[in-house]
């Protein structure tokens, strides 16, 4: 149990007293011991001194009668003189005052010099303690005996305890008194110090109606006199005029408790009603609870406006089609209107306190970590149109604006993000564009397929008749198989034209990407070899799924396999590798060949349609920009590199060679997708 603060005064004030009394106790008790004992063994020196000059005549004499007399009248001194004897120069005793015989081991107990005056030694007899003096009898610088002279120390030891015992008692009665003293002045203190402490409980309840300072003699309207009602001060019998703001004496400064207290100081209701430390304490205390209580009520006329304006806030957000939310520095989610939880198909409660890696996939936040870390730092807003895919697993554009939120200290504060879901507008936009393009195209294509196809289908046919009525390896033969070739290099151009601007819907499924491979990679295989290409393999058998056109991958992959044979021409290799990539959750294909390679300068235009880099008659242009439709139709993307660097492979025979990349995106939905 924790003491009260009564207890600790009561307990250290005892505990003060107490040392102090028994340091007191044990000081004046060994200063008067030292003098008592010293007293003692200057009395004994005395003693000693005074026999051994008296007994020299009688030692010279060898007057044993009057040794005797000497001895026997001083030990008549004083009780405490306990025996007397005298030894001769030679240490045989002469006289002794003792009644049972001579105690022969008490020769050798103590010895003295010559040159010594005296000697003296404590004995223990064990049942009392004995001051041993030895003198020696010197005549003309001659010695002629020893003097020893036993003092008993039993009175000096009872006068040093009849001292402790008044000591004690004295101090003892002091420590009563103070004692009594200390309760008298401690009492009232921790009475107030307890009115103090039940005042700061009810005020932790919420009762701030709490009074602590004690009532005056006289009020300050009293001692004034003063009148004057309308004063903040009149009538508060509880509360000081010096902690009120607003009073209406003429000496008061305007202002708190911390402008007007200097002038309080010099003014005479002060110095007549103001009280020791607690009392002051007291005082500030009421001071404190009325402040508080009216902070308090004007607290809570604020929040009541402020929640009735954050209700409208919210009322007026979740009504607007467009979604708002708003994150803190630590891009944590303070608020979401209705339109974003609906967006991401979450409730309210589960948005609130949360961050992007909770709600989105690993990619997604971490993309969306960058931008609004970007917008913190920088302070600039961003605005953008985002393709994502959220909980539904539709794909979405949405236009975002993202803006920094300032505090009133001119500080970012957290990140404001508004936005709307344009997928429809998009898909609107898309189905323009391809119309447009649709028809341009369909355009072309009709004028081609007028134009071209019918004189070539003629052409093929009639050529193929001729091929029948011709000898193998004549001239006309060959001429007639250059027609045919050159004619279905023709309707191969037509067809890439109608396969570009034909827009066909995609069946998307879950694709095994080496299975893929090969099967694209067992059509071509042996045609290659015929020219000396050979297909090299390196497929990763550790590849998840992803979801995909199976036709239009094996389209892509083909035209990729198909642009690097041609780059080649002549013996060369192509290398076909996978791999997963965990961070970003993708699959990579690489296809590396060996071939001329891409100058720099044509290097970003290979993707755009009807662009090409081979010669004449080779190719239309058409291959590379339908791959990269294809790649971007399944949320991926491809990169090209020329040369590629070492980490890569082999090289061509000038250090050239194309390298093509594929990232495809992993399904991380298999039942959803499928």
């Amino acid at each position: 149990m924790k003491l009260g603060f009564r207890s600790k005064i009561y307990l250290g004030l005892f505990s003060l007293l107490l040392l102090l009394g028994i340091v007191i106790f044990f000081v004046v008790s060994m200063i008067i011991k030292e003098a008592l004992l010293e007293e003692n063994k200057n009395r004994g020196i005395s003693i000693g001194t005074t026999l051994a000059s008296r007994m020299a005549e009688p030692i010279l004499a060898m007057d044993f009668f009057r040794m005797k007399i000497l001895v026997d009248e001083t030990v008549r001194l004083s009780d405490d003189i306990f025996y007397t004897f005298v030894l001769n120069n030679k240490g045989k005793p002469l006289v002794h005052t003792f009644k049972g015989g001579f105690p022969v081991e008490l020769k050798g107990a103590n010895t003295v010099s010559d040159i010594q005056k005296y000697s003296l030694h404590l004995l223990d007899t064990g049942k009392q303690l004995i001051c041993d003096y030895a003198f020696p009898v010197i005549i003309d610088k001659d010695r002629f005996g020893t003097i020893r002279l036993g003092l008993l120390r039993t009175k000096v030891q009872e006068a040093i305890n009849r001292l402790w015992w008044s000591t004690f008692l004295s101090t003892g009665i002091v420590i009563i008194i103070a004692i009594f003293v200390g309760t008298a002045v401690a009492l009232p203190v921790t009475r107030r110090i307890k009115i103090l402490h039940e005042s700061s409980e009810q005020a932790l309840m919420g009762n701030l109606d709490v009074q602590t300072a004690p009532l005056l003699k006289k009020n300050c309207w009293e001692i004034m006199p003063c009148n004057k009602k309308e004063c903040p001060a009149y009538g508060k019998i509880h509360q000081r005029c010096w902690y009120l703001a607003g009073t209406l004496c003429p000496d008061c400064v305007e202002g708190e408790y911390a402008q007007k207290i200097s002038s309080c100081i010099n003014c005479r209701v002060y110095h007549k009603c103001s009280g020791d430390e607690i009392q002051s304490l007291a005082e500030s205390f009421s001071s404190m609870a009325l402040s508080l209580k009216t902070h308090l009520s004007e607290l809570q006329n604020s929040e009541k406006i402020l929640k009735e304006q954050r209700l409208l806030l919210k009322t007026v957000l979740d009504a607007t089609p467009d979604f708002v939310f708003m994150q803190d520095l630590n891009l944590v989610y303070l608020s979401a209107n209705k339109s974003f939880c609906d967006l991401i198909n979450r409730a309210e409660q589960e948005i609130i306190g949360k961050t992007d890696f909770d709600l989105f996939s690993k990619s997604v936040a971490e993309k969306y970590l960058k931008e609004d870390l970007n917008i913190l730092k920088s302070g600039k807003p961003m605005v953008k149109e985002n393709n994502i895919i959220y909980g539904d697993n539709k794909n979405k554009w949405l236009h975002m604006v993202k803006i920094p939120v300032y505090e009133a200290d001119g500080k970012i504060g957290g990140l404001l993000c508004s936005g709307r879901d344009i997928t429809e507008f998009k898909l609107v936009q898309e189905q323009l564009a391809q119309a447009q393009k649709m028809e341009s195209i369909g355009q072309l294509i009709a004028g081609i397929a007028h134009e071209i196809n019918t004189p070539l289908g003629i052409i093929l046919g009639y050529a193929q008749l001729l091929l029948e009525e011709e000898k193998p390896k004549s001239q006309a033969f060959n001429d007639l198989k250059i027609i045919e070739k050159q004619t279905r290099i023709c309707k191969k151009i037509v067809a890439d034209l109608l396969r570009f601007s034909r827009r066909t819907e995609s069946t998307m499924s879950l694709l095994n990407i080496n299975e893929t491979i090969e099967e694209v990679l067992s059509v071509v295989e042996h045609t290659f070899s015929l020219d000396r290409v050979s297909l090299v393999r390196r497929l990763s058998p550790y590849l998840p799924p992803v979801i995909g056109d199976k036709e239009k991958i094996e389209q892509a992959i083909i035209n990729l396999v198909n642009n690097a044979f041609d780059a080649i021409s002549g013996e060369g290799m192509i290398t076909i590798s996978t791999h997963y990539n965990v961070q970003p959750a993708e699959v990579i294909i690489n296809i590396l060949d060996t071939g001329h390679g891409i100058p720099p300068e044509k290097i970003d235009r290979i993707f755009d349609p009807f662009y090409t880099t081979k010669p004449v008659g080779k190719g239309t242009g058409l291959g590379l920009a339908v791959t990269f439709g294809i790649i971007q139709e399944h949320k991926g993307k491809i990169e090209v590199k020329s040369p590629p660097s070492s980490a890569y492979g082999k090289k061509g025979e000038h250090g050239q060679g194309t390298l093509f990349i594929i990232h495809l995106p992993v399904s991380t939905n298999p039942v959803a997708s499928s």
